[in-house]
């Protein structure tokens, strides 16, 4: 049986452990909760608007940020009012991040990276005063203190930015002498694969007396005064940690280090078998309400707080968009204990619907949650990816199996920055832009992306020696190269791709000039017969109901271009072409059909292949876009009041037909009549 004071204790690390903090509620809607949602401020962040920044609905101060005044706390304060790692993504692309965190004080810069994934220029520079402060924090505070304050540390950053800090320590003879020590935070990482044995101290060098010497002199020599500001930061310091931190420090100062950290200690235990360590997020949860709560009601909140198990928090509030914004919209509740345990009510019961929904759409339950949750905790970019990208990008993390760069392509509706990538330059890539039908830079990026991914055509390897060997220059293309307008285009992607290997986040190297080249105009062409298709259909659509050759079957036919739909089985996808019934449905359900293009060449195919190729692509077109899908474009809603699920009789498949058609007639149409009886729900044609 907890005991209230266990049980205030484990609420308290539930309640703040994820570690990122605040930002604040957005105008006009928080990161989309589907991939078809307005990412209106993520945009407005990239593309900076006239009025001045906020964050948590409160205006950055006037001339913010002020260098100059070398003020750290100052710095640091408008990220501590957001109420989302979306917003606080949002935020930092309104300053110069880099020159910002170099003005933070080391343990100003550990605050700002606890609430979430720092922007990629200036996350090296983070990861520096980190080290700087564990460094300090062991030397000055003594182990068992600096623990805590470096667990918060280790809690708050990403598996990546953990072996960039934990390579450091040992190259610097230094990891044994800090983490090494500290026998909680060595447990919490290994809980996480970092086993701080895989990457031991270097060799002693002769310096390492020296420097010994140095430290030793150090604390002989400091002074009442000096120890007396040393209890000021200490003090200072202590007062900004979470309480189940304070807490910690609270048993620190009350017994000897042995004793706190002997296996009978059976509450710190259990909060440590609750939290798995204390994953990026919490700190939003309980942002704004106040931590003077003393008690809290264990009947109340013992469901709440089994759902919201740290993991599936974590990954709750990264993808939750508005359904998470809802939550702060809660902080009217008054003052004082009532109105802080009615809005931290409040916020629990929305969090705990809203990880419900996540679960559902994951379709794999908890672990589906401590999955996704891990993908996240992972690396920084996925943390960034599903802060801005919201519910879809979480689902689309979750199905590339934590792959940002596989998932980037199923966030093709996304509009700028949704999927947290800085823009990139792709020269010719911008004549294929054609908003009228659908294909916006991101979904001509994102389409590229997905198509280069399953390319065939001959790769350098994933090495990054070899790749610095080969790198193309954009003032010396090959002979075959010289005047391509596609190879400025090919240089971008072949320096893009090289980052990617050398930060291990490509599973692939990037494809040679010939197969790239290849691959582009396959691209282009297939983009071009989708657009025309698109028009097409949208000249069908205008003529009397008895003259149309494709929708005759719909009474008013609506047509939407790049829709998201999702399946439990496929996961989240794009359709092409959605045509769904605009008029009245006189009593029967809403029509609904989908439509697949594709630009392949069939030509020179024997029956055999041929039938195999259509089948497949048939096959291929009802999985993703047939049967029972459901439609996530917000736009629609209003013409589904039954729900978003809906029957897609039909699915059109229809290929580019001219020179790409089969020559052999007899064949071609055995092998529709056959993938047709084969693929039942799939019309094929050729246009």
């Amino acid at each position: 049986m907890i005991t209230n004071l266990e049980w205030t204790a484990l609420l308290g690390a539930v309640l703040l452990s994820t570690g990122c903090v605040t930002l604040a509620p957005r105008q006009g809607g928080c990161t989309a909760e589907a991939g078809e949602h307005e990412f209106s401020e993520v945009a407005s962040a990239r593309h900076p608007l006239q009025e001045p920044p906020s964050c948590g609905g409160q205006a950055v101060p006037p001339g913010w940020p002020d260098y100059s005044s070398n003020d750290s706390e100052a710095l640091l304060a408008p990220f501590l009012t957001c109420t989302s790692p979306a917003e606080y993504v949002a935020l930092q692309e309104r300053v110069d991040m880099p020159r910002l965190v170099e003005s933070l004080t080391d343990w100003d810069a550990v605050r700002l990276g606890s609430l979430g994934p720092v922007r990629e220029d200036a996350a090296g520079l983070l990861n520096r005063k980190r080290l700087a402060f564990i460094l300090h924090a062991t030397g000055t505070y003594g182990v068992a203190h600096a623990e805590v304050f470096v667990r918060y540390l280790l809690d708050s950053a990403y598996d990546d930015e953990l072996r960039e800090l934990l390579f450091w320590l040992a190259r610097d003879k230094r990891l044994e002498s800090t983490l090494g020590r500290m026998p909680r935070a060595r447990a919490e990482l290994e809980a996480r694969g970092l086993k701080l044995s895989a990457r031991p101290d270097r060799d002693f060098q002769p310096g390492d007396v020296l420097r010994g010497a140095d430290h030793a002199a150090s604390d002989l020599l400091t002074h009442e005064q000096e120890k007396n500001a040393w209890f000021t930061h200490y003090a200072r310091q202590r007062g900004q940690l979470p309480p189940s931190y304070q807490e910690d420090l609270d048993e620190v100062e009350r017994e000897a280090a042995r004793q706190h950290y002997s296996a009978g200690n059976v509450l710190l235990g259990s909060v440590d078998q609750v939290t798995f360590g204390v994953p990026l997020g919490f700190y939003y949860l309980a942002a704004g309400t106040g931590h003077g709560l003393s008690s809290l009601s264990r009947g109340e909140y013992e469901q709440a707080v089994r759902e919201l198990t740290p993991l599936a928090l974590l990954a709750t509030l990264y993808a939750g968009g508005k359904g998470v914004r809802t939550v702060y919209e809660a902080r009217g509740a008054g003052a004082g204990f009532q109105g802080g345990l009615a809005t931290v009510r409040a916020r629990m019961g929305l969090l705990a619907e809203k990880t419900r929904q996540l679960q559902a759409q994951l379709g794999t339950g908890v672990e589906g949650l401590r999955e996704l949750a891990r993908y996240i905790q992972a690396r920084r970019e996925a943390g960034r990816f599903v802060a801005v990208g919201g519910m879809d990008a979480a689902l689309a993390l979750y199905e590339a199996r934590g792959n940002v760069a596989r998932a980037r392509p199923l966030m093709s509706r996304a509009r700028p920055g949704a999927t947290g990538a800085p823009p990139v330059r792709q020269g010719t890539l911008a004549s294929l832009v054609d908003e009228g039908v659908g294909h916006t830079r991101e979904v001509v990026d994102a389409k590229l992306a997905a198509v280069e991914l399953e390319a065939t055509g001959p790769r350098l390897p994933t090495d990054t020696r070899v790749l610095k060997q080969h790198r193309p220059s954009l003032d010396a293309p090959p002979s075959k190269a010289r005047g391509n307008p596609r190879w400025l285009e090919y240089v971008d992607y072949y320096e893009r791709r090289l980052g990617e290997v050398e930060q291990g986040k490509a599973s692939k190297g990037p494809l040679k000039w010939e197969g790239y080249e290849q691959l582009r105009g396959w691209f282009a062409r297939g983009l071009a017969f989708e657009r025309d298709m698109v028009k097409l259909l949208r000249e069908d659509a205008a003529k009397p109901r008895a003259e149309r050759r494709f929708l005759g079957d719909f009474n008013k036919p609506r047509i939407e271009t790049q829709v998201g739909v999702r399946k439990p089985d496929s996961g989240l996808r794009y359709a092409d072409v959605l045509v769904i019934e605009e008029g009245p449905l006189g009593g029967g359900p809403r029509r609904v059909e989908t439509f697949s293009f594709k630009s392949r060449d069939l030509s020179r195919m024997g029956r055999d292949t041929l039938t195999a190729q259509i089948i497949e692509d048939a096959s291929e077109a009802l999985r993703l876009y047939g049967e029972r899908l459901d439609i996530r474009r917000n736009s629609l809603q209003p013409l589904l009041p039954g729900g978003s699920e809906v029957q897609v009789p039909r699915v059109r498949l229809i290929y580019e037909g001219g020179e790409l058609k089969p020559r052999n007639a007899a064949f071609l149409n055995d092998a529709v009549a056959r993938a047709q009886s084969d693929v039942p729900g799939v019309e094929v044609s050729f246009q």
